[in-house]
């Protein structure tokens, strides 16, 4: 018996360690989905200026064309899917690489007919262990990414689309809702569509050197900021199911914590009650 309440005293010991580390790891979230948060709004006024002035553009401009806006016979497909590089966040990754590749079973036939952009390790790791092409990939993303970041990757993913590579570009992230819900979402970013719409605000702008000169350098620039957008929503997310499942693993962990105490104090009690027994006859003996 004392061995076996030294052992449940050990097993407490150790959960209560792993409590703290969890409880740690929570507020930490906590703290970052914050500033995450703050970011990602910060973020939306600036693409939605864009899409005002390339709307006008395409509504006022007759005849303008441009690869970006155009949709052409889809022979190949460009995925480009947002991931973290650290686990302990739920089903963060578990959930978007699963739909990344239940849409690609269900698209293609083989490997030729699409490339994969990613960010994030967790999903660099996911695909290099099925061999599925990656064409790019960012690693290391810090906690609070600047556009510098993964300027490259979009730009590279843009440009390929508008070079031919591939006839149209989805982007794979999770959306953020608040801390408790993250959803995968699934968006054709490239050909660009309803760029120009009936609830564009209709502004007067003067083009310099002409709204097709414009339109070329704002267009990519466009596309760019909402990959940078989905990155921004993406950390939100990431912080969010992490604060979330380290919640979760700290209850769990008192829960085992106070079953455990009353498993050591039952053991105790009857430990005492035996000993106490054991006296008495011993008494009775000698009587």
């Amino acid at each position: 018996m004392a061995k076996g309440m030294r052992e449940i005293k050990r097993e407490i010991k150790g959960k209560q360690n792993t409590r703290q580390i969890t409880k740690a790891m929570e507020m930490v979230a906590a703290s970052k989905l914050r500033r995450a948060q703050e970011a990602a709004v910060a973020a939306r006024p600036y693409a939605d200026k864009l899409l005002e002035v390339v709307g006008n553009i395409a509504s006022g401009t007759k005849g303008v064309r441009h690869p970006m806006l155009e949709s052409r016979p889809i022979k190949k497909t460009g995925y480009l899917v947002i991931t973290s590089d650290r686990g302990l966040a739920g089903g963060y990754n578990a959930n978007i690489l699963r739909k990344v590749t239940q849409t690609i079973n269900e698209k293609h036939k083989s490997a030729d007919e699409y490339v994969i952009y990613v960010i994030g390790r967790k999903g660099r790791d996911y695909f290099r262990r099925r061999n599925m092409p990656i064409l790019e990939e960012v690693i290391g993303l810090s906690d609070s990414p600047a556009f510098s970041d993964i300027k490259s990757i979009a730009a590279s993913a843009v440009g390929k689309f508008s070079e031919g590579a591939y006839d149209e570009l989805y982007i794979f992230y999770n959306q953020f809702v608040n801390a408790l819900t993250q959803i995968p979402t699934a968006t054709r970013l490239l050909p660009l569509e309803n760029v120009s719409s009936e609830n564009t605000p209709v502004s007067s702008y003067e083009y310099e050197p002409s709204a097709e000169g414009v339109l070329e350098v704002l267009l990519p620039k466009y596309a760019e900021t909402l990959i940078y957008s989905a990155v921004l929503d993406g950390k939100a997310s990431e912080f969010g199911a992490r604060m979330t499942a380290m919640g979760s693993a700290t209850k769990n962990a008192t829960k085992m914590i106070n079953s455990l105490t009353l498993t050591y104090n039952r053991a105790r009690q009857a430990a005492i009650t035996q000993e106490i027994t054991e006296i008495v006859a011993g008494a009775n003996a000698q009587s």
